[in-house]
């Protein structure tokens, strides 16, 4: 299964945002308000959980100094990974994407579609706030 966030135009350089992004506290700005837990548990990984959802850790799993990150699931039972695509428009301004990507069951991924394409379309519209 592979989500994709609307593009976001976000006021910083592209390394600014890239900075910010790879320092994992940052990312409790962009949850959204329906946010039950935000921990972070290493320079690398936090767990976060949303009301009605089971919580979730996240690990960064590779960077790419200023146009990517990925944060992938730190459990083998649900394998995805969020990918943070970032473009330079200017010295002060870049854009940046969210892909989702995870492989579930049908079943599974019917359930979740929703949920995830609305997680991922909130934290590219919260990068804003960085």
């Amino acid at each position: 299964m592979n989500l994709e966030s609307p593009k976001v135009t976000v006021q910083k350089s592209a390394q600014d945002l890239f900075d910010l992004l790879t320092d994992v506290k940052n990312f409790e700005k962009l949850m959204p308000d329906n946010i039950a837990k935000f921990e972070v548990i290493g320079e690398d990984a936090f767990i976060f959980g949303l009301k009605g959802m089971p919580e979730i850790k996240l690990k960064m799993k590779e960077k790419t100094a200023p146009s990517k990150i990925v944060l992938g699931a730190a459990s083998d039972k649900l394998p995805f990974t969020l990918v943070s695509n970032i473009d330079s428009i200017s010295a002060a301004e870049s854009a940046v994407q969210l892909q989702f990507e995870g492989e579930f069951n049908p079943m599974m991924a019917m359930m979740i579609k929703g949920p995830i394409s609305k997680f991922i379309e909130t934290l590219a519209t919260n990068m804003t706030k960085l």
